[in-house]
């Protein structure tokens, strides 16, 4: 671990740009707004599905990915966004319709704070006593499947998002190109924008072929001209019942398991580690969970969308994510930024999604060739097939009132297998 509580950030203009390095201020703010425009289609739709303000969820993303990066003194890159893993019990809690405001976000603030505390005291036992007993838990053949399962679990998603006509199709499919095209063709600091440029070029595509052309459903600017320049989230206080306690505390399992994958992913991708910062990661995430809690906000967590974007920049430097913060915490009083970023079509969103979503489950096979794993053993075959098929599946499990979706189940298969299998062969004999 650094002896500085923050790092010096040396300044590179070129190349991989690690935790600790940093790009001129220009392009830093530039790659922290690419950040944000990826990052808020997932943290708005979240709230959305829960009936929550989605302006107090993107200001709650800023003041919480602030928070993580003072916590961990900004040795980790990571961005906090809205958690989906609470989209089941907070509905289940609050026995919402699905249309509309939720009458009963408070009662889920408060099962989403006490989630936040106990997640952050896990993060205080990792910090007194280290991370083994974790790395018991989750070795590289359990994250490097959860890791792939995220990716695999959005697949669905990100294919329904690419439309139900055949122009739509036929479009996303072209914009999937065109990012593509960006990644293996741009050059210099316009490489490292590559999804913005796609999503910019793609646009003006779509807008070309529909608006002008009519060939599809126009994108439809009334709501940005009707949009308020300023505007103030509407913001619940919590309330404290044991029931919705008791139904959305287990979600903390997932918020690890997200977490302690994130990480470990950044470590292959980086050479660095990072795992000295993980009981400062969970702490700071936890405490992010409680303020959001406290305002109406759903819980957040480190988001796989990060891994995506500085896989494929090759931009790992920590200081972009608090102007990332920044720029999240101004645009969450801008109804007239929100209802921008409503105009994408949600083709393009799609398109989008297939690149991102597909770099996190890459980040999962690099997890495990970069340990190499050998997955001619039975042991770590069983553990990584059933963790892909469960958690791509989207297999979900009940107790009572309490469900576990898909990478929950899939994250328990994967530690329970690899608990109960033993200590078999999880390295290729060299």
């Amino acid at each position: 671990m650094s002896k500085s509580y923050f790092p010096s950030w040396t300044l590179k203009t070129e190349g991989v740009i690690a935790p600790d390095e940093r790009l001129p201020a220009h392009q830093t703010f530039a790659m922290g707004l690419q950040h944000v425009v990826i990052m808020f289609g997932s943290t708005v739709l979240a709230p959305l599905i829960m009936g929550l303000d989605p302006n107090v969820a993107i200001l709650m993303s800023g003041i919480g990915t602030l928070i993580f990066f003072f916590m961990v003194g900004g040795h980790v890159p990571s961005y906090l966004g809205s958690s989906f893993a609470f989209i089941g019990v907070v509905i289940a809690a609050t026995g919402y319709s699905g249309s509309g405001p939720n009458p009963n976000i408070p009662i889920a603030m408060g099962g989403v704070i006490a989630c936040g505390m106990v997640y952050a005291f896990i993060g205080l036992i990792v910090m007194v006593v280290g991370v083994r007993w974790i790395e018991k838990l989750m070795p590289p053949i359990v994250t490097g499947s959860i890791v792939m399962t995220i990716g695999l679990n959005l697949a669905p998603v990100a294919i329904k998002g690419m439309g139900t006509t055949q122009f739509e199709q036929w479009y996303a499919s072209v914009a999937v190109l065109i990012i593509g095209f960006m990644a293996v063709y741009l050059r210099g600091f316009l490489q490292k924008m590559l999804i913005l440029v796609g999503i910019v070029v793609s646009y003006i595509l779509y807008w070309l072929l529909t608006n002008i052309m009519g060939l599809g459903k126009p994108i439809d600017f009334r709501p940005l001209f009707d949009a308020s320049w300023i505007g103030v989230p509407q913001f619940s206080a919590p309330v404290f019942q044991w029931e919705a306690i008791i139904l959305i505390v287990p979600v903390v399992v997932i918020l690890v398991a997200e977490n302690l994958g994130h990480i470990k992913a950044v470590n292959i991708m980086t050479h660095r580690n990072l795992d000295p910062y993980l009981g400062r990661s969970f702490f700071g995430d936890g405490i992010a969970t409680i303020v959001a809690g406290c305002f109406g906000g759903p819980g957040v967590t480190t988001y796989g969308e990060n891994i995506g974007v500085m896989a494929a920049t090759k931009v790992y430097s920590t200081l972009i994510f608090p102007v990332a913060a920044f720029f999240a915490i101004c645009l969450s009083f801008s109804p007239k930024f929100g209802a921008l970023i409503q105009t994408i079509p949600g083709p393009l969103l799609g398109a989008v999604s297939v690149v991102v979503f597909g770099f996190i489950a890459a980040a999962g096979v690099r997890i495990m060739i970069d340990n190499r794993l050998d997955l001619s053993t039975s042991r770590n075959l069983i553990i990584v097939a059933v963790t892909l098929i469960v958690g791509a599946g989207d297999f979900s499990l009940k107790v009572g009132s309490f469900s576990l979706g898909g990478i929950g189940t899939a994250t328990l298969a994967a530690i329970l297998l690899n608990l109960i299998m033993g200590k078999g062969s999880t390295r290729s004999q060299e």
